[in-house]
């Protein structure tokens, strides 16, 4: 089973992200933000991180190079809605720093699935990872 370390300092965002990932049958680490997240980090042991750019206390960009210099072999996936300002280029920075994946909110549900896929799982062999489907959940 694929074990999610979820970094996310808004409650509902959260939540909802958790709900997202269980249906795609992941357990689920939850952390309100990135001091948590590393404290998780080495007890859980997760497949996969999944962190926030924008967090009080430590943000998503820190938290990223933090878990790179304790488990560099890590899939790390960044997330961000720009904050107040809309602003995306924290998720180019965050690739940068060693996001495998970045994902832009509101989270389409299939491209959470590819993502989750592609980086806990991997593709089969000879496949790709490809997105589609109708009527995706979004966050």
């Amino acid at each position: 089973m694929i074990k999610v370390l979820l970094i996310e300092d808004d409650q509902l965002v959260r939540s909802t992200l958790t709900e997202m990932l269980i249906d795609l049958g992941c357990a689920v680490i939850e952390a309100e933000d990135g001091s948590l997240g590393l404290s998780l980090l080495q007890s859980e042991d997760p497949t996969l991180v999944i962190t926030d750019i924008l967090m009080p206390n430590k943000e998503g960009t820190e938290t990223i190079q933090e878990i790179r210099a304790a488990k560099p072999d890590l899939p790390i996936v960044a997330i961000s809605g720009g904050g107040v300002s809309g602003d995306l280029t924290f998720l180019d920075y965050a690739q940068k720093l060693g996001a495998n994946h970045i994902l832009q909110k509101p989270i389409d549900l299939n491209d959470l699935e590819a993502c989750v896929n592609a980086l806990a799982i991997g593709p089969p062999d000879g496949a790709t990872s490809t997105v589609g489907g109708d009527a995706p959940k979004e966050l």
